[in-house]
């Protein structure tokens, strides 16, 4: 039977972060990934100020430099034929003033290679957990099939899920979510970016005839999201792509050259949207963080970041009691207490989003009629930054632990 001192179950980017800074705080630490690569579309790609700040911290900023990505700075929303800046991010403090959209498995390659630098770390790959161990109540590990399908045990003084909305770990450990309802799941597309005015390092938004959309600008691509009404995906598709296709064009004023690069329904991927909290994150010798822990809805793109904030507090909060060789509750409490305010706080402006998505897809938000706070944003400009800071930075940034900085030559000479 095999053993470490902290089992990270999840490779994605709380997993990951999380295990790089133990690591550094010389924690022996396991991450435990089930699929044999990070290589998969329509992940969280947005990388956001605060997250930028902390690579910089990391003495990765660099390296994150030379990886592939386009700048956001900027999100509209055209309702009807009123256009609203829901979010400006070129004015806001610090030197990162966009939102880096790159590849998610560039930036988990980033920190892997960066974690694999760090004697007390490892990462396993084609690993599924099963099941957790446990002693008298306490988890003490978990139970895993490996790359050849063969069983086993990894026994950890702590354990943390990381395994994302659809938790293994947190339905092993009884632990059940609170759901808040949802008024849409979410089609997921690419198409080529023609060269007109929505470029520019923006995110833009369009909602009119009963239809919401968002595309993000990839620099030779959109990425792009069409909602349509919970539970709808199956009676949808009984339609020809080219319904799809058709609805695209007019909402972004795309071509058929453009909207033919969805050839089937094959090339349209749903997210079945869920959102909801856990009223306790933790039970003995077991921590969940990120979407185990509070399953985030896409609207915003802010759910990456936030699990990565998670990871920072719980790293900062726990490397020591993991040092010590026992993690008790009180520790663990104290993760969830650091971080329940920001996620709190983002639910709900996702919640209010939610409210005009619903009005949208019912075909009664009007351009002519906006909702009080677009109606700030149009008069109030200031309130753009604001905005921009709250999505790019938010509420209680985390900052690296003293035990995990790396400062770059390059930074060092910019006084950082």
């Amino acid at each position: 039977m095999d053993r470490t001192t902290c089992c990270i179950v999840g490779g994605g980017p709380a997993g990951m972060m999380l295990g790089l800074l133990l690591a550094r705080a010389g924690v022996e630490v396991t991450v435990l990934e089930k699929h044999g690569d990070f290589l998969r579309d329509f992940r969280g790609d947005t990388i956001h100020p605060s997250t930028l700040r902390l690579l910089d911290e990391l003495g990765l900023g660099e390296a994150f430099a030379r990886l592939p990505f386009a700048k956001l700075a900027e999100m509209r929303a055209r309702i009807g034929g009123t256009t609203v800046v829901m979010g400006d991010l070129r004015r806001i403090p610090g030197r990162h003033k966009y939102i880096a959209m790159v590849p998610q498995w560039d930036f988990l390659d980033l920190l892997a290679g960066a974690g694999a630098e760090e004697p007390g770390f490892t990462l396993r790959m084609r690993t599924e957990v099963t099941g957790l161990r446990t002693d008298g109540g306490r988890v003490t590990g978990v139970r895993f099939t490996d790359e050849h399908g063969a069983p086993g045990e990894l026994t950890a003084d702590l354990t943390v899920a990381c395994d994302g909305r659809d938790s293994v770990v947190r339905q092993a450990a009884g632990l059940r979510q609170q759901q808040f309802e949802v008024p849409m799941d979410v089609w997921q597309v690419r198409v080529d970016a023609p060269a007109d005015g929505l470029k520019d390092g923006r995110v833009f938004a369009r909602f009119g005839g009963g239809q919401a959309a968002v595309t993000m600008d990839r620099g030779t691509y959109y990425q792009t999201s069409y909602l349509i009404e919970k539970g709808r995906d199956a009676e949808l598709r009984a339609h020809d792509v080219q319904w799809l296709r058709d609805r695209l064009g007019a909402l972004f004023d795309w071509d058929e050259e453009v909207t033919g690069a969805i050839r089937s329904w094959d090339d349209v991927k749903l997210l079945e949207v869920t959102f909801g909290r856990l009223r306790r994150w933790h039970r003995p010798g077991l921590l969940c963080i990120g979407d185990a822990a509070h399953t985030m809805s896409p609207v915003g793109g802010v759910g990456v970041n936030l699990a990565l904030q998670d990871a920072v507090a719980a790293a900062r909060i726990l490397a020591e009691p993991l040092r010590r060789g026992r993690v008790g509750v009180a520790e663990l409490a104290r993760v969830q207490r650091r971080r329940e305010l920001p996620m709190a706080v983002v639910q709900r402006s996702q919640r209010a989003e939610h409210t005009m998505i619903r009005s949208a897809l019912a075909g009664t938000l009007d351009g002519d009629r906006l909702p009080v706070p677009m109606r700030l944003l149009r008069w109030v400009p200031p309130l753009r930054t604001v905005t921009g800071y709250l999505g790019g930075i938010g509420v209680r940034p985390e900052r690296a632990p003293a035990f995990a900085r790396r400062i770059s030559p390059a930074a060092r000479s910019r006084g950082a």
